[in-house]
């Protein structure tokens, strides 16, 4: 059976950014779709897993949407769908998952990206994701 992957999170009014606070992620799967998230992968010789529901379909084909390795945590940038309202003012969401009570237990805020709705002035600091891969919902290499 596997472990839950403790994730953090924290959104703009475009995008969120998602870490899965594993250090040395080894035989990582990653599928994300624009309404789910799904990791594997090894951590310190045990399994872990995350299995979510967004509160809100994402943009999973987008070009913006990547995700990285790194020696700390696996670190994703995800886009949001535009806002079909008229007021071209994307919203920022309550909460990630749509089920509230799993987000009480998996999920915390990211508070060294955190901005307040009323303070964003512009996006993530995306430089730990270069050269990373792109999202799509594929095998690695597709």
């Amino acid at each position: 059976m596997s472990n839950t992957a403790p994730i953090k999170w924290a959104q703009r009014s475009d995008s969120l950014y998602i870490t899965i606070a594993l250090a040395d992620v080894k035989d990582e799967t990653i599928t994300l779709t624009d309404t789910e998230l799904h990791f594997k992968g090894t951590s310190e010789s045990k399994p872990y897993a995350v299995n979510i529901k967004f509160f809100q379909p994402i943009d999973s084909k987008a070009e913006g949407s990547s995700y990285k390795v790194l020696p700390r945590s696996v670190q994703m940038h995800v886009m949001k769908f535009p806002s079909e309202k008229d007021d071209d003012d994307e919203e920022f969401w309550p909460r990630l998952l749509e089920d509230k009570t799993l987000e009480k237990n998996q999920v915390k805020l990211d508070w060294d990206r955190y901005v307040d709705e009323d303070e964003e002035d512009e996006g993530f600091d995306t430089t730990a994701l270069e050269g990373g891969n792109a999202m799509g919902g594929g095998p690695p290499g597709m």
